[in-house]
């Protein structure tokens, strides 16, 4: 995966949320975050100066929060050529509650959000620029805010970037609540998980989703997925990593942590981590080393995307 004197183009696709972190009915934090869109930020703090460009796909509405929001991410170090703005619709929002461990609860507000209807038109801008991605990254949240329609209009664009050798990049980010039934939820990872060329594996996600009696037999489970490169994450023990090609597991250890503030991005980041060095041509475990460091790191802050002089040094540190 390494590209000598070229910008490598990734496209990442998903929502952006606003965001209220606090007390409920108490005094409340306006944030903004998403899973697919904390790991385009951590990717480009991470990769943009060493040649890599973050765009984002989704939709907004034409509103003023809309209009904030794109100055936003703008200054986050995105690229925006992929966003809509569709008349009438409004972004999302959700509320996070954190107990005193760092575990978090969600309320979501998305029903009409824009971002699921981003495939609801004439081709997007992301179909219309097909041979330029050189990687695409999405989730099991993607999937989960499109209709059917929007759904399998992404499954066609993976197989064709997947068919001319870009890398497709699929997170198991799995809630139940986004979905219909697990039925469903079960056959869109399934597809998915056929397309990508990488996966990154949260075992308990997959536990839940696949309805495994254990963490050990999701984690068997998870190591017979079809994608060619895999990578299982079991909270605090050692990640789990196949390469391409490779039929031995490696391991890549996880960075310990005195005090957990807060686990929201806490697989975002380490996604990030993990492309921006993958991406950039380091082996895969050396590029599961580097997710874990920044995800330790991200966890000792509120908030899905900490401030950036909290991690400068990581964003300065040079590739294995």
């Amino acid at each position: 995966m390494n590209h000598v004197n070229h910008v490598i183009q990734v496209a990442l696709v998903g929502e952006c949320m606003l965001e209220l972190q606090g007390e409920a009915l108490g005094t409340l934090t306006q944030r903004y975050g998403g899973d697919t869109f904390n790991t385009a930020v951590y990717l480009a703090r991470c990769a943009a100066a060493r040649g890599l460009s973050c765009h984002y796909a989704t939709a907004v509405g034409d509103d003023g929060l809309s209009a904030k929001l794109l100055q936003r991410w703008a200054g986050d170090g995105l690229a925006l050529d992929l966003v809509l703005q569709i008349p009438g619709r409004l972004p999302g929002q959700y509320l996070i509650e954190v107990d005193e461990r760092g575990e978090r609860s969600f309320s979501y507000w998305r029903d009409h959000s824009a971002a699921k209807a981003y495939f609801d038109g004439k081709l997007t801008p992301l179909e219309q620029g097909l041979m330029r991605w050189d990687a695409l990254y999405l989730s099991g949240i993607s999937l989960a805010i499109l209709p059917p329609a929007g759904r399998e209009r992404l499954f066609v664009l993976m197989q064709a970037l997947r068919e001319r050798g870009a890398a497709v990049v699929f997170d198991n980010n799995y809630r139940p609540r986004l979905w219909p039934d697990a039925a469903q939820a079960r056959a869109a990872f399934s597809r998915a998980f056929e397309l990508s060329s990488i996966a990154l594996v949260t075992a308990d996600d997959h536990q839940a989703l696949f309805g495994l009696p254990s963490l050990e037999a999701a984690v068997m489970s998870a190591q017979e997925l079809p994608s060619p490169e895999l990578i299982i994450k079991r909270g605090a023990a050692a990640t789990l990593v196949r390469s391409s090609g490779d039929a031995a597991w490696q391991q890549a250890p996880t960075e310990p942590v005195d005090k957990v503030v807060d686990t929201t991005a806490a697989g975002d980041s380490f996604a990030a981590g993990y492309l921006s060095r993958r991406l950039l041509g380091d082996s895969a475990l050396e590029a599961a080393r580097f997710g874990n460091r920044l995800a330790a790191r991200v966890i000792q802050h509120r908030g899905a995307v900490i401030p950036v002089a909290a991690m400068i040094d990581l964003m300065n540190e040079t590739s294995a």
